[in-house]
């Protein structure tokens, strides 16, 4: 299927080829006109000015000299656009050189913005609303969007946990808001929900992507109501335009490698461990030692050694395909991609392919109504047995990899079976697919166009739909030494309708200008799940695809059903640009609520003043060009708990009687609770938004508060009741922090300029209460006055010396200690050490994060250099805990040392396995400061291009993580570190793979 999947995928890639051929010799017939755009003040060269061919998709940008150069015929209009300066429209004569003069202009202040459900200009918004920059959307080798923006945008925290092909990002806006219940932000897409859909993230093609939003106050996320307590993120897509078709190419291939190599000891090192290990606990090592276990012995004896992370790890690569059809007529315009990403990752077996196809299409059948369609499927492949890294880290290069007959041998380190073979697993061959097969679309009246009086009101229709199916089937038999066979497959799939119902009326009326947008929506998902599992099979041969020959069988099924329904009006008014008012309320119910709360109102309200455009500012314009104070605040809502929480729900359970086996009814362990209600956040934001001396210098300083009460919390409950848990209304949470965003034009010549953006977020996280009675929740290391999220443990204050036991300083301090053990602080002073040592020792979120991108240009160059930090946050590092509880039965990191009588180390434990009998987690900072990416490019000019048939050729060389500053000793300190890798099956996702460096190189082409 997926061979035959891939040779349709490249005859429809061929036959895009021809189509790019003949437009190109279409184009090629056309005259070249030569020009310069000028600025009418300094007389310099503008960088960047788009022209385009009225009626046509047919564009080009001035280089650094403001100079380009396009193919037109005379006759035909010439349109030259740029950001701040006044649109201008040239007839083209017979010359084929032109010369134009642009006037400056506030028209950054007139960019269109998409805010939900419709767009406002720049100048007229009220909340907070941040643009991704354009840049960050193209030439970087990403797998979805988050991980462009990672870090491009204030106070919104992006973590890369897993680096593991096809995985998605975390991702927070400011700060977090529950304790339990979900705290992602809601992702719209085309205006259309892809969150609660089952959907991912990396459904959305990058290459597709036209513009990212994001919403953060109250005020601006108010129009989501329920979904909108942890911000909004709005994408919108590439649409058609009037004129001739356009084909555009873009293509990226590269390599990746770790960005870190946390590197094994050496075979010398573990034999000293080894020796360390047998001393300290009396032991004998195998036939004598060197070695501990018997499978070791004849590799020691022969001089043979194996690089088990060799074995496992490989090179990577990364590709994208990208081709691109639009164009269209006054009346019919589209946009048509298809694409293919390729990854093959470090690790052997973590291979992700994806296919996605996308037709966005706008009709007007009639002068009063426009149609139009959103319609995208996207294929994700991650097929394959695959290698443990973990595994590997643990191996001793003496360990054996293969028996006699050349098969894996289960147990390389026997007699210790706690590690497996990490190639175990390749030798199975496990499918997981996942799906998105979503087709939108709207339909929108402008009733102006039918009547005159009615101009202004338009209604809107949104319908939506959303397949995502997804499928896991594995087996594992004889290859991965399992003599029965066991065999799984697992289908889930969930189907989502929304229907959306807009009507907006804009009115200006002298001065006064008002926009009112009315909604009633309707959402439903129906989600189900099953599961059949076979045991003992008479071979391997059929493997999942033979369930049925399986001896034993097991067959499971889930399903539920959610739905919603919301109406929603805002009002915006505006006063000669100068004031501006903005009132927004909805209600939203939910199915997932008892039956006393299903409803639940978000009002908001917001002001602005566009301070620069007052009278008293006219002697600032040559110093001022842009001054507004914004205020806000407002309720949002959060419902992120799956359906029937609020039920009491029954289960089937075997009972027997009368020497027979009945089903039985029981109650599930989860309290049903019929009055939970919505847990609500309400929200205070002001910012400011400044630009000075032509826009050298812009931004935007932003702070606010949060405050989250009738919080989701699953709530645990005493057994005596017969139940675990309840969803319960307890607790608030508030957020305090700033938002800042720089932009500067540090340098502006004919041939060079540099330009700098730089972003800064600070989050303040605290729980004001629990549980209604200001106790803290030690279980859940909930803490009043402290972040969701912190490190609860003992504080280390060095490692027990031989000399200080032997002179008995432990005594009335830590009775069991011994020489080379973990020196705990008896901060209670009761001359033990107990749960009443542990305190607060850090938060696991980041106090403040950063990044700064520089871009300089000279000529047609263009070097673009982003670092990223994070800093404040702390983590418990599992490769000191875990690693060094086990260094008697497996290698460790060469970078962990260890207590020995000669080493008299006061940092590292020594190998004892009590050396930490109070369990500490040697909890570390995981603040880092990184070398995000790197990206060189070449815009080739205008009449290159045309003289090899194409109009427009951009050509990049791109790496991302390059270099990482940090003090965390471990493959990455964003990454995920479970102590044992967790996916011992090697099937699932939740298992340890180092973050990437990657290397690529790019072409865009336009035809």
């Amino acid at each position: 299927m997926l061979k035959q999947f891939t040779e349709n995928y490249y005859k429809a890639f061929s036959l895009l080829l021809c189509a790019i051929l003949s437009v190109t010799f279409g184009f090629a017939q056309q005259t070249t006109r030569n020009g310069v755009v000028k600025d009418t003040g300094t007389g310099s060269g503008i960088v960047g000015v788009t022209v385009a061919v009225k009626g046509t998709s047919n564009s080009t940008q001035t280089d650094a000299k403001g100079s380009f150069s396009i193919s037109a015929s005379a006759g035909q209009t010439l349109v030259f656009s740029f950001i701040g300066y006044d649109p201008k429209e040239v007839t083209v004569g017979q010359s084929t050189t032109i010369t134009v003069e642009l006037v400056s202009s506030e028209n950054l202040l007139d960019e269109l913005v998409v805010v939900g459900y419709g767009s406002q200009k720049r100048s007229d918004i009220t909340g907070s609303v941040a643009s991704v920059p354009k840049e960050r959307l193209s030439n970087l080798p990403v797998t979805n969007v988050m991980q462009a923006i990672q870090g491009a945008v204030s106070n919104v925290n992006i973590s890369q946990a897993s680096s593991i092909p096809g995985d998605s990002p975390a991702t927070q806006v400011r700060g977090l808001n529950s304790m339990s219940a979900g705290s992602g932000p809601y992702i719209v897409v085309d205006g259309i929900p892809l969150t609660k859909t089952d959907g991912s993230i990396n459904d959305i093609n990058p290459n597709d992507i036209e513009s990212v939003e994001i919403l953060k106050d109250p005020s601006a996320v108010a129009i989501y109501g329920v979904n909108g307590s942890n911000g909004v993120i709005l994408i919108t897509t590439k649409r058609g335009a009037t004129g001739t078709p356009t084909i555009r190419y873009s293509g990226y291939a590269g390599v990746e490698e770790p960005s870190h190599m946390l590197d094994p000891v050496s075979a010398e090192e573990l034999l000293a461990r080894y020796a360390e290990y047998a001393r300290i606990t009396n032991t004998s090592l195998f036939n004598g030692g060197p070695v501990r276990n018997e499978f070791e012995y004849d590799n020691y004896q022969n001089g043979v050694t194996t690089d088990w992370l060799d074995a496992v790890m490989q090179t990577g690569t990364i590709q994208n395909h990208n081709v691109g059809l639009s164009g269209g007529s006054e009346n019919a315009k589209y946009y048509v991609s298809v694409d293919y990403f390729g990854q093959k990752g470090i690790v052997k077996g973590f291979d992700y392919d994806r296919y996605s196809f996308r037709a966005n299409t706008d009709f007007d059948p009639t002068k009063y109504l426009t149609v139009g369609t959103s319609a995208f499927i996207a294929a994700h492949n991650r097929d394959g047995g695959r290698a443990n890294l973990t595994q590997a880290l643990a191996m001793s290069p003496y360990a054996r990899m293969y028996e006699d007959d050349g098969t894996l041998t289960r147990w390389p380190m026997y007699s210790e079976q706690l590690w497996e073979n990490p190639l175990l697993h390749t030798t199975t061959d496990p499918e997981r697919r996942e799906f998105n097969m979503s087709l939108n679309g709207y339909a929108e009246m402008n009733f102006g166009n039918i009547w005159e009086p009615l101009s202004g009101l338009k209604y809107r229709f949104n319908g939506g739909y959303s397949y995502v199916p997804k499928r896991t089937n594995e087996y594992q038999g004889l290859s991965v030494y399992n003599a029965n066979g066991w065999g799984r497959i697992h289908n889930a799939e969930s189907q989502t309708y929304t229907l959306e119902n807009i009507l907006t009326y804009e009115k200006t009326i002298g001065l006064h200008r008002f926009d009112f947008t009315g909604l009633y929506a309707a959402r439903s998902k129906y989600w189900q799940e099953s599961e059949a599992i076979g045991e003992v099979f008479p071979n391997d041969v059929l493997e999942w695809g033979g369930l049925g020959t399986a001896s034993t069988h097991k067959v499971s099924s889930r399903a539920d059903l959610y739905r919603s329904i919301s109406q929603m009006g805002r009002l915006n008014y505006s006063y000669d640009s100068r004031y501006m008012l903005t009132f927004t309320v909805r209600r939203d119910g939910a199915s997932v609520f008892g039956d006393n709360h299903k409803y639940g109102v978000f009002p908001s309200g917001a002001a602005a003043w566009n301070i620069h455009n007052e009278g008293f500012m006219e002697s600032t314009r040559n110093v001022i060009d842009n001054l507004k104070l914004r205020v806000s605040y407002g309720v949002a809502g959060n419902e992120a708990i799956n359906p029937y929480q609020t039920l009491s729900l029954m289960e089937s359970n075997p009972l027997a009687l009368g020497g027979l086996s009945n089903a039985a009814l029981r109650y599930r362990v989860r309290m049903g609770n019929q009055d939970l209600r919505w847990e609500k956040t309400a929200g205070f934001n002001t910012g400011v938004d400044f630009g000075l001396w032509g826009n050298r210098l812009s931004g935007t300083v932003e702070f606010y508060k949060t405050n989250t009460q009738d919080m989701l919390i699953l709530q645990r409950l005493p057994r005596i009741t017969g139940f675990a848990d309840v969803w319960s209304n307890l607790g608030k949470v508030s957020n305090t922090g700033i938002d800042v965003t720089l932009n500067s034009k540090n340098i502006v010549k004919d041939n060079f300029s540099w330009s700098s953006m730089l972003v800064f977020a600070h989050n303040k996280n605290k729980i004001v209460d629990v549980y209604g009675d200001k106790k803290d929740d030690l279980g859940n290391r909930w803490f009043i006055g402290h972040p969701v999220g912190v490190i609860y443990d003992y504080t280390q204050v060095g490692i027990w010396q031989e000399d200080e036991i032997a002179a008995g300083l432990h005594n009335g301090w830590d009775e069991q200690a011994e020489a080379g053990a973990v020196k705990l602080a008896d901060l209670s002073g009761d001359g033990l050490i107990n749960d009443d040592d542990r305190r607060i020792l850090g938060q696991t979120a980041p106090k403040w994060t950063g990044g700064i991108t520089n871009t300089f240009t000279y000529k047609d160059f263009s070097l673009n250099v982003f670092i990223q930090t994070v800093q404040g946050a702390m983590r418990n590092n599992p490769q000191i805990g875990g690693a060094s509880d086990e260094l008697g039965r497996r290698s460790a990191p060469a970078d962990l040392g260890y207590w020995t009588p000669e080493n008299k180390s006061n940092e590292w434990r020594s190998l004892s396995n009590r050396s930490n009998i109070y369990g500490y987690g040697f909890p570390k900072s995981a603040s880092f400061t990184r070398l995000k990416d790197v990206t060189l490019s070449y815009n080739m000019p205008a009449d290159i291009a045309s003289k090899i048939g194409v109009s427009g050729v951009t050509l990049y060389a791109s790496g991302r993580n390059l270099y990482t500053w940090t003090s965390w000793l471990g493959w990455d300190p964003e990454s995920r570190d479970i102590p044992r890798g967790h996916s011992q099956d090697g099937v699932g996702d939740n298992t340890n793979y180092p973050m990437v460096r990657n290397y690529v190189f790019g072409v865009n082409l336009t035809f």
